[in-house]
């Protein structure tokens, strides 16, 4: 099974919120993860970041390869 970490989309209209998530690469972007990173939340200023980096750690030591995306997080988060 191959693993992602992936942003999903959460929030109303035009008031996007996205959670960090481990899933697996053939589940839809909404679909049900195998765990929660952390959360980040363009819509303040300046936008909201918090990722565990514990858990994102164990998950690419098991061989998770983050989206592009959650790679600029990462690196603005450390």
């Amino acid at each position: 099974m191959a693993v992602k970490l992936r942003l999903t989309r959460m929030g109303n209209k035009k008031r996007a919120f996205y959670r960090v998530v481990a899933i697996n690469t053939l589940s839809r972007r909404d679909g049900r993860p195998l765990e929660y990173l952390g959360f980040y939340n363009p819509m303040v200023e300046p936008a909201e970041i918090k990722i565990d980096m514990d858990k994102v750690q164990k998950w690419i030591n098991d061989g998770a390869e983050p989206s592009d995306t959650v790679r600029a997080l990462l690196k603005q988060v450390k």
